[in-house]
Formats: structure tokens, sequence, C-alpha cells
């Protein structure tokens, strides 16, 4: 029932409260709305707008550097080197002539020695004598001319074999003598020889022995006497007496080098020497 306005007030003069009903709200139906396509204008404005940042990604940590150490060396081509000539063993030498015995020595590189050398010692005198002398190794001199035995030794040496009648230079066997070192290549400062050098050159030793083959054999110095008789007695100890190498008498005395320093033991040498000849003339 719908009260008037002039009703709704005599009631309330009355006392009575007066219930309207209240109206639902009628749902409204969507209204479609229609969009237009957008205009190359708001296009254009629309690009000319900034976009918004993207919110960042969160960045990790950077990272805290690490204490390095030297690059790695890059590996290098390894190359083999070129094989050195072997040294010839001591049953080839034992078959050489005097011709490829020289050569075999002049080639050789066996030990460090070759390096440091001016040229070999090979040996010099008759290649049939009775007498053969052996040394010890080639010193500065011997190193330039390539001959045992010159400078001061040299000539004291050739000295006490014209007392003998004997000489290097050129004379009948009986008479001329064969010098040969037992090292053929001079050690640096002239230092002592190293029991390996003395093992690699002692087989070119042996054959020009066996090749000179002599009926008396002269070691001079402590190196040829211990490579001839394997021993390590001083040569005080060895010396006044016949000793033998192969068969052949041989008698040890003191190197003219020695006696240059010692001169009061040139007696001495001269008495070995004496024994020398003495078992020649036997």
């Amino acid at each position: 029932m719908t009260w008037t306005d002039r009703q709704r007030t005599m009631l309330r003069a009355m006392g009575l409260n007066v219930w309207a009903p209240v109206a639902r709200p009628q749902p409204v139906e969507p209204a479609l709305v229609e969009v237009a396509e957008p205009t190359p204008l708001a296009l254009a404005e629309a690009e000319s707008v900034p976009a918004a940042p993207a919110a960042a990604s969160p960045q990790p940590a950077p990272a805290r550097p690490v204490p390095r150490g030297p690059a790695p060396a890059v590996p290098m081509a390894v190359h083999p080197a070129p094989p050195e000539a072997l040294p010839p063993l001591a049953d080839d030498i034992a078959a050489l002539d005097w011709p490829a015995l020289r050569e075999a020595v002049a080639a050789c590189r066996a030990c460090a020695l070759c390096d440091s050398r001016t040229q070999t010692v090979f040996g010099v005198g008759h290649p049939q004598a009775d007498w053969m002398i052996v040394g010890e190794a080639p010193g500065e001199q011997e190193d330039l001319k390539g001959e045992p035995f010159v400078g001061p030794a040299g000539q004291l040496l050739d000295q006490m074999l014209k007392a003998l009648g004997l000489t290097r230079s050129e004379a009948p066997p009986e008479q001329q003598v064969y010098i040969a070192n037992t090292l053929k290549c001079r050690p640096p400062r002239n230092r002592n020889p190293e029991p390996a050098e003395l093992a690699r050159c002692e087989p070119f030793l042996r054959r020009q022995l066996a090749l000179v083959q002599p009926k008396v054999i002269l070691a001079m110095g402590r190196f040829a006497v211990q490579t001839l008789l394997r021993s390590n007695d001083a040569i005080g100890r060895l010396r006044g007496r016949v000793h033998e190498y192969d068969g052949v008498p041989l008698v040890v005395t003191y190197h003219p080098a020695y006696l240059l320093r010692q001169p009061a033991d040139k007696a001495k040498a001269w008495e070995d020497l004496c024994l020398a000849a003495s078992l020649l003339q036997r």
C-alpha cells in the first residue's frame, strides 16, 4: 500500500511509524561498449610515451676475485734430439789398422772432453818402435799442436831419450820411440782425468800397444800406471822393478812435468830409464 504524504503526516502525528518498503535495485544489464579502432595519431602518441621500466630482476652478487697463480705453461712441441755418434765398441777398435784408428780417435765423442778440445792428440813416433812411452793426458800445448809431450815437459823428455840414443824423430825402430797418452783429449784447465774418461779412452791405447808391439813399455805418471797396471800404489812404490803388460816388460817412472817441479827426483827417473834399456840389452 502506498501512503500519500498527507497520510504519513497524520500517522506520525498519532505516534505511528509508517513502514515503507525499500525498493530493491534492479540489476542493470551491462551495456555493450563499442571499442573503436585506434587511429594512427593515437598510435604515434602512444609510442612517444616512454614505457614504464620493467621490474629489475635481482642481480647476483659480484663474485669475489680468486687469487690466481702463474698461468700454466703452454706445452711446447718436443723434437727428439738427433742421436749422437755412439763410441766404437772395444771389439771394433781392436780390429782397426793405423789409419782407421787415427780416424776413430779424431771422431770420438765417447765423453764430454770432445766438447772442450781443440783437437785430439793421437800419438807420434815409429809404428813398430822397440820403445813405447805412455803418458797421462794432453795439456794446453799438446791440445794446440796435436802431439803428446810438447812444451817444457816434452823438451825434458827429449833430453832424457837423447841420453839413451833414442828419439821421437825419424830413425830406425831400435832408436825411435812411439809416444802416446792414456787420454786423447785435454781435460779442461788441465784437471786430473776422471775414471770414466780413462775407461772410455783405454781401448784406443790398447790398440796402439797392439799395433806397435813394443819390446819395452815406459809408463810415465800416476794415471798411466793406473791404466796399465790397475794399481793405485804411488809411483815411488812401483818404480825400480819390472812389471808386465800383456807379456811386455813395463817400467814405471815419474812424469817429466813432475820432474820439473821436483828436480831432485831426476836421478831416480834416470835409473828407471837405465832399467828399461837393460831389458832390451838382454
